[in-house]
């Protein structure tokens, strides 16, 4: 069974979907680490975000797996390195580049055989997982995107303006809801949750709750 949380950055996807997966007894897969981890192998090696011949030699070469909460590239530890407002940047990038997309949505499909998976990302329930049975799409209001990241940040000892991340944020909406592979939007059947005025634990139950009581009565079983 596949569960596919999709949302904006700062929404809280992560923490969420991490979660509710131990909450459900499912195997958690963080697709934007995913993408996090081929910019910041793009930016080591020297490739150009918009070198699409080059992203599409790098990709093939590349051995991304989670062990737990971490995300190892080619048997490194890079969780840490992959959480800084340059990979923000990058990492939006290199996620409209259609090659990028392709050789990651084999790769998250392979790791869902199998196995009950909450996947989130931004386009989990709409291109890489279509018949998921059962989809969300989590939500935030920008400013409060921010205030989330703003804390995440400081947590790490780095001091950013709140103006300069709200403006960051809203770029990046911007970027991922026009680019023309894969855009962010809702899948048509996504349950639509907003958690501009709830907190992680209040998301989390009413996501299980949703998932629990739509089992029940259909009797799909984890």
């Amino acid at each position: 069974m596949v569960i596919t949380i999709d949302g904006p950055a700062g929404a809280g996807k992560s923490t969420v979907g991490r979660e509710l997966a131990k909450s459900l007894g499912f195997t958690y897969l963080d697709t934007g680490a995913m993408y996090r981890a081929v910019a910041l192998a793009a930016l080591k090696s020297s490739v150009s975000i918009d070198d699409a011949n080059g992203l599409d030699t790098l990709c093939p070469g590349l051995v991304i797996k989670f062990s737990g909460s971490r995300i190892l590239l080619n048997g490194k530890d890079i969780t840490e390195d992959i959480r800084t407002p340059l990979m923000d940047r990058l990492s939006s990038a290199v996620s409209a580049v259609p090659v990028v997309r392709t050789h990651l949505t084999r790769l998250q499909r392979e790791m869902a055989r199998g196995i009950d998976l909450v996947a989130e990302g931004r386009d989990m329930g709409t291109v890489v997982f279509p018949h998921a049975e059962f989809k969300f799409f989590l939500t935030a209001s920008p400013e409060e995107r921010a205030r989330r990241r703003k804390g995440d940040i400081e947590r790490k000892g780095i001091d950013m303006p709140f103006e300069e991340i709200l403006a960051a944020i809203r770029a990046r909406d911007a970027a991922d809801s026009n680019r023309p592979v894969a855009p962010l939007r809702p899948a048509e059947d996504a349950v639509l949750v907003d958690s501009s005025e709830l907190n992680i634990s209040q998301v989390i139950e009413l996501m299980t709750r949703h998932v629990k009581n739509r089992m029940r009565a259909s009797t799909i079983s984890p």
